[in-house]
């Protein structure tokens, strides 16, 4: 038995030391310290011997199985630090090497034109209010002299949710809601730029949603003269120095008188082209004196204060700013419009 014990020994060690992977060391391990192994089957047969032999054969058996774990665990530590050199090695990360560069995005050129309407703004003591984009008939139309069954409301197809409740057609309620808080008290003076929605086909100068902002100022003695004199700041500061603005005679029903400005032509300086068909000019916004009846709906005496308010479509003077003839770029996130804006352009 003390041979076999010692055949067994020299016989696992030279297994272990020629296994390849650590299946073939495991496989190893059970083979012959397993329950079914040949050292097993050696002790089975101590019955035979004296009880002189039985002591020594015991120790020699547990010996062999010591000498053979250990020289498993050898080998499993060497295999495995093998393994994490060899996936250091593979993983192995050149740092001299250049970086991937970063896309870095940009500014949306609606984003873009919108930041610098509400900075002009501001600049000139105007706040940006807010409201909601579902919005009650009341405010949308109602309050802003347009009652149930006027024909006008059809100059806004609408969105409605309930009979009482649709998508804003235009930021005016924001207006109506601003007057209100002020509880027929002045002076206000607020921009609203947002989002609004229309029943419209979608086309190059057209869509159901869009970008609006509008202007409202209320206090006592003001004038056409005011509004005149603002527009023409924001024309020139948006447009350029040159820029020459006029004003038609228009209709809106929540101002009185209504008009629509526009602005001479930056192609032909105002000469006429294709661009402003041959006029010279090119409209952009829509503005007027608060209607009274809209000043006395939101609790203002019409003959202490007035106002003027007046309404533009971003997408449209951001075409105009920069060239764009198709309105349908700024929502279609065409990677290759958008990289045309620099980040840090003016």
């Amino acid at each position: 038995m003390q041979e076999r014990l010692q055949e067994l020994q020299v016989e696992a060690i030279a297994k272990v030391e020629a296994a390849s992977n650590l299946k073939e060391l495991n496989d190893i391990r059970v083979a012959y310290l397993g329950k079914k192994g040949p050292i097993t089957e050696v002790l089975r047969g101590m019955g035979k011997l004296s009880a002189e032999e039985r002591p020594k054969i015991g120790a020699l058996a547990n010996e062999v199985r010591e000498a053979i774990a250990q020289k498993i665990e050898e080998k499993q530590i060497a295999m495995e630090e093998a393994a994490v050199q060899e996936k250091l090695a593979a993983e192995k990360i050149d740092v001299t090497l250049p970086g991937r560069p970063i896309k870095v995005g940009n500014h949306h050129p609606l984003t873009k034109v919108i930041e610098e309407i509400e900075d002009l703004f501001i600049g000139m003591g105007y706040q940006v209010a807010e409201g909601p984009e579902v919005e009650k008939d009341y405010y949308n139309f109602e309050a802003l002299n347009l009652p149930k069954g006027h024909p006008a409301r059809d100059m806004q197809d609408s969105f409605y949710i309930t009979e009482e409740i649709l998508l804003r057609t235009h930021t005016s309620p924001v207006q109506a809601r601003t007057m209100e808080k002020h509880e027929g008290k002045g002076p206000v003076k607020i921009i609203c730029p947002g989002k609004v929605y229309r029943r419209d086909h979608d086309d190059a100068t057209h869509s159901h949603q869009f970008t609006q902002i509008e202007g409202l100022v209320i206090d006592e003695n003001i004038r056409m003269s005011d509004l005149k004199g603002t527009l023409e700041v924001f024309a020139k500061r948006m447009f350029g120095e040159d820029r020459e603005i006029r004003l038609r005679p228009s209709f809106f029903p929540f101002t009185e008188p209504s008009v629509e400005m526009d602005i001479s032509c930056k192609m032909c300086g105002g000469h006429g082209c294709n661009v402003c068909k041959g006029t010279g000019w090119i409209e952009i916004l829509g503005a007027g004196m608060v209607h009274p009846n809209v000043l006395e709906m939101a609790g203002f005496d019409s003959n202490k204060y007035s106002g003027f308010a007046f309404g533009m479509g971003p997408e449209r003077i951001a075409m105009l700013k920069y060239g764009i003839d198709d309105i349908r770029h700024f929502y279609t996130n065409d990677i290759r419009f958008l990289k045309q804006f620099s980040r840090h352009e003016g």
